[in-house]
């Protein structure tokens, strides 16, 4: 059903404050007369369908820390108004970047943490617009953003999510030209663990509807498709190690090694997760719980293995290099088994590293996703078209299994990224935003 579009060039503001700040929501603070305010002047609001209210919920770093309870509080806030260029998206499904106040009290991003680059990407991918759900994806990342390991400069409070996928309810008049009320979008975004986020028009990537599929493409899925293709250097026949496999990540890393025609060996910690596996194309899942990986590389894999697409660091890590072969490729895309700690790494044991990669001509290369951006367009278009033919997997974890049930509502991003720590989750864990009250229409 198609959403009407209004014309707004008068705004009436109201007093609202804003828990947690004590500033005033609008950029005049009036009591009962209407203003004409340029900067807001010209928006298309959806009143119908959408039901706009004045105050949401999003979470927001009030203290920085490793532990993701306490550094993140769920806040009352007012329903921010997008700009000329921008979008009001009501989330569906939601994932962390960093936004602080301006002098004139309006959300911008924080432009200094390096992984807000992803916010330049700019996509004309077309949309089919359709009613839908609003959703948001968790992130190993999420707790290095609560802890300020992004950007030590950053100071709280600042608000938390990076990844969602909604529908757009409001937008400025600049931005009508290539979007409508009801699109459906995804997107890198500042604030995404909110009911209501406010995203820059070129910034969005349309998608055709809000199936949280789409959501593990954005940084899950684009991370292992340039990875591989930019660092791994595959060949067909190799033999390839994903760390983690049944993961966020992992999942993708294993379909694109076998899409090009090597052998594939997955970690997993469950036989449900190594069928997983085995579904997607892993031709030799190890269930770490109950195998030893060293010794099972060890005796079937003598030569070792040619690419390693690592993601856990520690232990994991030493045994990755360990299990290298002439000319390997050890890829770095991240380290989660420390990123609760204080430091967030655990201890690595490479003062011998130069001396094993000598011996073996190997590499070893970190991969962080925004040094890569020339990329991206060509990746999330590729993996578009092979999940519409019905080539990729999207594996999304809800929390169905988990022990309170789905991941519905703000408050259960505290369950999903424990969820996700504790090693339970198969795919990308994605929580559902609930759909905010009507009441108090903000307009």
């Amino acid at each position: 059903m198609s959403c009407p579009r209004l014309l707004l060039p008068l705004l009436t503001l109201r007093r609202v404050r804003t828990a947690g700040t004590g500033t005033l929501s609008g950029v005049h603070a009036v009591s009962s007369r209407s203003i004409i305010d340029m900067s807001y002047s010209a928006h298309f609001m959806d009143f119908q369908g959408s039901s706009i209210p004045s105050g949401m919920q999003k979470l927001v770093v009030t203290r920085l820390s490793p532990s993701f309870r306490e550094a993140v509080s769920l806040q009352a806030a007012a329903v921010p108004t997008p700009g000329d260029a921008e979008l009001l998206v009501r989330n569906r499904f939601v994932s962390s970047a960093l936004q602080r106040r301006d002098e004139n009290s309006r959300l911008r991003v924080e432009a200094r943490s390096n992984y807000l680059r992803f916010l330049k990407v700019q996509f004309a991918l077309g949309a089919i617009p359709k009613d839908g759900e609003r959703f948001v994806g968790i992130n190993a990342s999420d707790i290095n953003y609560s802890a300020g390991r992004y950007d030590p400069s950053v100071r709280p409070p600042f608000d938390a999510g990076f990844e969602g996928i909604g529908e757009v309810v409001g937008l400025g008049l600049s931005a009508s030209a290539r979007h409508a009320v009801g699109d459906t979008v995804a997107y890198f975004g500042s604030g995404a663990f909110a009911e209501y986020t406010v995203v820059p028009a070129k910034e969005s990537v349309p998608v055709p509807s809000v199936r949280p599929e789409f959501l593990t493409l954005l940084v899950s899925g684009a991370t292992a498709y340039i990875a591989l293709k930019r660092l791994g250097d595959l060949a067909k026949g190799e033999t390839v190690l994903v760390t983690a496999a049944a993961g966020g990540t992992g999942q993708f890393a294993v379909q694109f090694a076998k899409q090009a025609g090597c052998h594939v060996i997955g970690t997993c910690s469950s036989d449900e997760k190594a069928g997983f596996l085995k579904s997607i194309g892993c031709d030799r899942p190890v269930n770490y719980a109950m195998e030893d990986l060293a010794k099972t590389l060890r005796k079937e894999y003598p030569k070792g293995v040619d690419v390693v697409y690592e993601s856990v660091g520690g232990r994991v890590l030493e045994l990755a290099v360990n299990s290298l072969a002439n000319k390997g490729r050890l890829i770095v895309i991240g380290f989660i088994s420390g990123y609760q700690t204080p430091s967030g790494i655990l201890p690595f044991q490479g003062g011998t590293l130069p001396v094993k990669l000598l011996q073996k001509s190997a590499s070893m290369r970190g991969f962080f996703l925004p040094h890569f951006l020339a990329d991206y367009r060509e990746a999330l278009g590729s993996m578009m078209q092979m999940l519409a033919a019905g080539k990729l997997v999207c594996e999304v974890d809800c929390g169905e299994m988990a022990p309170e049930g789905r991941f519905v509502g703000l408050e259960s991003v505290f369950r999903a990224v424990d969820y996700m720590y504790a090693g339970k989750n198969l795919g990308k864990v994605v929580v559902e935003v609930n759909p905010p009250s009507v009441s108090g229409s903000k307009l």
